[in-house]
């Protein structure tokens, strides 16, 4: 199994295309010849689901959740979902094939809430492979995400018959247990005992939460969001990716392993994929009516354009209870993979798609602009740092230093703008893949001498790179690069000077040693 979806993933990459698809034909492949996953590869699957949801959970702003263009927008979503892709799956009981012959109203809004939801773990995996996971149109898909597995999970609960233990109250104790998990994160350092922390804390959670009879899911989701907002937790979400990452390869592959589709199975399931291009105009005409930028509002809903995981579950519990015949998990299986398939290409050319169709799409803004949500310009700066990380933050101090306050600060993550502006530094909220920023920034370019690129995401880089020369920019540009072979894909994307920070560190590293200690020739260099 592993080396069939390396084999499928590593050809899907070549192409362009994210190795998660190349796990999903793994699945169909290895199910064609007759493997089974069974219940060791379900688990290492619900294992990296959990270990998802946790993460998930670190980087929430609870407080995000119960704004209207999130709440609004799913519980709104969800509700005319079921109602028109309801009724368009009863429609199809008259056109004479087999699985939709004979089904009710009841029936018929069963299917289309499982088709309702969108799938966290593949909108997470692009949001998170492309950097964007803090950015204003990440984190609205986040929060609806968040808002539909509630809804999942609730349904699941109040369907299965099974009322929680009354110790289930008990629970509410856990917001005390916050304080003293966040000191043990801080005492386990940085190495082997955090990563275990990092397993035991979700994995603990969902099986105290199923004890009492909830769906663990949730206690994995939930615990993390109870750790939010602590600076332990950032790194406590990176010491856990490579864990999270593999073990959703198992997930990909179940999907592939749920069964092979028959003609009928088959044609159903490219019916109910044709329901996504409305699913995706529907979380974009109400996300522009709640004063979301066009941009925003079309990034999101892209990153929403798939079927869920969640679709299988209340499928199994639907054909469990005799509701559904158990083909309509195939359905769902297949549904699923083919809205996985299309929406990958998608989000890849998602700047691509806006650019073309910003005219048309720009129609359907009203005329107020929510106050973190309104295209921003730098003035008359002479010089910018795109991306305030730790590199970025660096720079702009070095920078700021040297030139003041003709140095202006970019970065798209509002607490970080915010935080970073109570100190006094010249920085505004932006994202440098932003279409309609660079729109704005066009007409101030004369001014501009130096532009700096220290986004972590490479993808970043290179767009926000191509779209500044575009703007007619002549002065010099400056990106970062964590590996050496994407220095030629920078500099053939107009940029002038590549700085390998790893390489880099070292040097500066021996260069302030040798400068603290006054030996002869640094100082110039210094300088």
């Amino acid at each position: 199994m592993i080396l069939v979806a390396f084999i499928f993933g590593f050809l899907l990459k070549q192409i362009g295309l994210p190795p998660l698809l190349g796990f999903l034909a793994a699945g169909f492949v290895l199910n064609a010849f007759g493997l089974q996953g069974g219940e060791d590869l379900e688990e290492v699957a619900h294992l990296g689901v959990l270990l998802l949801l946790f993460s998930i959970g670190l980087k929430v702003r609870v407080k995000s959740l119960f704004k209207p263009q999130i709440w609004a927008v799913a519980s709104g979503h969800m509700i005319l979902t079921v109602v028109l892709l309801g009724a368009f799956i009863y429609l199809l009981s008259y056109t004479g094939l087999s699985l939709f012959t004979g089904i009710n109203g009841q029936t018929t809004l069963l299917i289309a809430f499982a088709l309702s939801f969108s799938s966290t773990v593949f909108t997470v995996k692009v949001l998170e492979d492309k950097g964007e996971m803090n950015s204003k149109h990440g984190q609205i898909a986040i929060g609806i995400l968040i808002l539909q597995d509630f809804f999942a999970v609730l349904f699941l609960t109040l369907s299965s018959g099974k009322v929680p233990s009354p110790w289930a109250i008990c629970l509410f104790g856990l917001i005390a247990l916050r304080k003293p998990i966040l000191s043990l994160m801080n005492r386990s350092g940085h190495g082997e005992l955090l990563i275990l922390l990092g397993l035991l804390i979700p994995f603990g959670a969902a099986s105290l939460f199923e004890f009492v009879g909830i769906k663990p899911d949730l206690g994995a989701l939930l615990i993390g969001m109870l750790l939010a907002g602590n600076p332990k937790t950032n790194e406590l979400a990176k010491a856990i990716l490579s864990f999270k990452d593999l073990l959703l390869v198992g997930f990909f592959l179940t999907i592939g392993l749920s069964g092979l589709p028959t003609v009928q199975i088959l044609l159903a399931s490219t019916l109910l994929v044709f329901a996504i291009p409305f699913k995706i105009a529907l979380f974009f005409l109400l996300l522009t009516r709640f004063k979301l930028r066009a941009r925003t509002a079309t990034f999101s809903s892209l990153s929403l354009a798939t079927y869920s995981e969640f679709g299988l579950i209340i499928g199994t519990l639907g054909a469990a209870k005799g509701w559904i015949s158990s083909e309509w998990l195939i359905v769902f299986a297949l549904s699923l993979s083919i809205s996985f398939v299309l929406a990958s290409p998608l989000n890849s050319m998602a700047s691509a798609i806006y650019e073309k169709l910003n005219i048309f799409l720009c129609r359907f803004e009203t005329r107020e602009r929510l106050a973190d949500d309104k295209v921003v310009s730098v003035g008359d700066a002479q010089g910018i740092v795109f991306g305030i990380g730790k590199i970025g933050a660096a720079a702009y101090e070095r920078m700021h230093n040297l030139y003041g306050k003709r140095i202006v600060g970019v970065d798209f993550d509002l607490d970080v703008v915010n935080t970073l502006r109570a100190r006094g530094w010249n920085i505004i909220q932006g994202d440098a893949t932003d279409y309609d920023f660079w729109q704005r920034v066009e007409i101030q370019a004369d001014h501009v001498k130096m532009l700096m690129l220290t986004m972590p995401n490479f993808e970043a880089n290179i767009y926000a790179a191509r779209r500044i020369r575009a703007t007619g920019f002549k002065g010099t540009l400056a990106a970062i690069v964590a590996y050496d072979d994407q220095t030629d894909e920078l500099q053939n994307a107009g940029v002038d000077l590549v700085f390998n920070a790893q390489q880099e560190a070292g040097t500066g590293f021996a260069d302030h040693v040798c400068a603290q200690m006054k030996l002869p020739g640094v100082k110039k260099a210094d300088k």
